[in-house]
């Protein structure tokens, strides 16, 4: 409804809540050029919208006010006696708007100046290196620490805000967390080219691999983890060691078999100095997942670096 001088109806509904009853910032930044060029053409051009759009975005704020803002003739666009003190809110609001935009990207400047990761030991070992080398190339900027770890350390990192992405490599995501496969392994029993099971013409039974004392990763890790899930159980282990790279150590010296990645045992047995066991009815394949807190989404470097490890 208009007012006897063709003006918008200086009574809106006061309901509703303060986004239905202020303009939004693109209006007042509008209403800001008219007021500073005069003209409502030049300040259609000057935020990228044409003339048209611009009237009718300065009527459907005249309607939302309530009043009348700029007088429009053919000399140019002037603003009314309330537009011109609506404007000097619109200043302030806008300023305001400003401050928060730049508070906001202080913020992610924070948070994307590093890079907190938690990682299990054969993905921090065989598969971070490389994606780490990739994030570097998509954000030279971005300082990365590398917590590595068996599973549960990592979940307990991620839930005590001491990590920003985590990636484990058990058969369930720890409680708490969300998470998303990145990429698939297999567990294979190997020993020393000397070992008795070496030269062994048929594949170990189940029951017989976990009667075995074996060279094993300790409690927690997602390998150990993986095959007492497989077997049902294994035996008491013959040494336990914290790290794949101990246990692929240990069983290249001849200590005794183990199971471990396949991702970490390529070299080893490419140059025979570790041997492939086959397993008879069994399986030790796997998935290796990234893990975040329930709800918060990974967001800047560690976002990039999930997407990188999908690439």
């Amino acid at each position: 409804m208009s007012n006897k001088e063709g003006r918008a109806d200086p009574r809106p509904a006061s309901a509703g809540s303060l986004a239905h009853r202020v303009p939004d910032l693109g209006a007042l930044e509008l209403l800001l050029a008219v007021a500073r060029l005069g003209s409502l053409g030049g300040a259609a051009r000057e935020v990228g919208i044409t003339q048209p759009a611009a009237s009718s975005r300065i009527r459907s704020m005249e309607r939302q006010l309530g009043v009348a803002l700029v007088d429009r003739s053919p000399r140019g666009s002037r603003l009314t006696d309330a537009g011109a003190l609506v404007t000097d809110w619109a200043r302030r609001i806008v300023e305001a708007a400003e401050a928060f935009d730049a508070g906001a990207q202080a913020l992610r400047d924070r948070r994307d100046s590093r890079l907190r990761v938690a990682a299990s030991m054969t993905i921090a070992e065989y598969l971070l290196p490389g994606w780490l080398l990739a994030l570097r190339a998509e954000r030279p900027d971005t300082a990365v620490s590398l917590l590595a770890g068996n599973s549960a350390a990592v979940a307990e990192r991620l839930l005590a805000d001491e990590a920003d992405l985590g990636f484990v490599e058990g058969l369930s995501v720890p409680t708490g967390l969300d998470s998303a496969v990145v990429a698939h392994d297999r567990l294979i029993v190997v020993t020393a080219p000397a070992h008795p099971w070496a030269r062994r013409q048929r594949p170990l039974a189940a029951g017989e691999l976990a009667a075995t004392p074996l060279i094993l990763r300790e409690e927690g890790s997602g390998t150990r983890q993986v095959l007492e899930a497989a077997l049902g159980g294994v035996a008491r282990p013959l040494i336990e060691l914290s790290s794949t790279t101990a246990v692929k150590a240990a069983a290249v010296s001849g200590a005794g078999p183990a199971v471990l990645s396949e991702l970490a045992v390529g070299e080893e047995l490419a140059m025979r100095r570790l041997v492939r066991v086959p397993v008879h009815d069994v399986s030790l394949a796997r998935d290796l997942r990234a893990v975040w807190p329930t709800g918060h989404r990974p967001a800047g470097p560690a976002r990039d670096l999930l997407s990188l490890t999908r690439g």
